[in-house]
């Protein structure tokens, strides 16, 4: 198997030959680094041969996660190349892989294989960014994931820590997203934007818009939902930040319909 990068014209990027490793319900980003469980025999195949070749491996999403056996329309055109970092066989015979990702790519076309998916990408990127518009991004999508942060109670405080530190925008931007609650229609969409600020500004708005539902006055919930006043978590009598914390997630709970406690 060829490991021969082909170069291209202009601001194009490199094109390469590698084994593509489909994904289920799973969008994985540049500098992200995720543990996956796999079962398919084409799918394992695919690992192997990374491995044994030391290739890099395409990461691409199926349109639908149902497919047992996708073909190349049940696939994104635009995954993310990466790396096997360990890959151990378990005693069900599927495979538990840990992989990073490091440059978005685009299929070019599929080469015939009989024993794993593989196809021909070319790496995307290489664009003349504005790096003053980018700062700025940089410095607002800081600030609103801090803010996320606060309300979502999935992403360990420590994550914003890590966040500050990072200066290069097209990598915050990918670090930032993979924190974030997205469908995977959404962020496949991110995933497809090439141009950094183009990317950071749909994030930010993203989290803007999530921050704007999740923390409203005790006017405006009373508002949202004026049959349920009996419930003592809309009296709004909580004068805190930590109060009004509590009261909105209280608002969340019942406009998803769920049954756990908002403290």
């Amino acid at each position: 198997m060829s490991k021969e990068r082909k170069k291209s014209n202009g601001s194009e990027g490199a094109r390469v030959v590698v084994p593509m490793l489909p994904l289920r319900e799973v969008i994985i980003f540049p500098h992200m680094v995720v543990p996956l469980f796999v079962g398919r025999e084409k799918s394992i195949a695919a690992l192997e041969a990374a491995i044994t070749h030391k290739l890099d491996l395409f990461l691409c999403a199926q349109k639908d996660a149902s497919v047992v056996n996708p073909g190349h329309n049940d696939l994104y055109e635009i995954g993310t190349l990466g790396t096997i970092i360990q890959l151990v066989k378990l005693p069900d015979n599927t495979v538990k892989v840990l992989v990073e990702g490091k440059r978005r790519a685009k299929i070019v076309d599929y080469v015939p294989n009989d024993q794993f998916i593989q196809c021909e990408v070319q790496e995307l990127g290489g664009l003349q960014e504005d790096p003053v518009r980018q700062e700025a991004l940089l410095r607002g999508v800081k600030n609103t994931f801090e803010e996320y942060v606060k309300f979502n109670k999935r992403i360990p405080p420590e994550v914003v820590m890590n966040i500050h530190s990072i200066q290069e925008p097209s990598r915050l931007a990918d670090v930032v997203v993979a924190h974030l609650t997205l469908k995977i229609e959404e962020k496949q969409k991110i995933l497809e934007i090439v141009d950094t600020a183009e990317r950071l500004e749909r994030i930010l708005s993203l989290m803007q818009g999530e921050i704007e539902i999740l923390f409203q006055t005790i006017e405006n919930l009373h508002a949202a939902v004026p049959g349920h006043s009996g419930d003592w978590y809309f009296t709004g009598k909580y004068p805190t930040p930590g109060g009004y914390k509590v009261v909105n997630q209280a608002y969340v709970n019942y406009f998803e319909k769920s049954e756990g406690r908002s403290y």
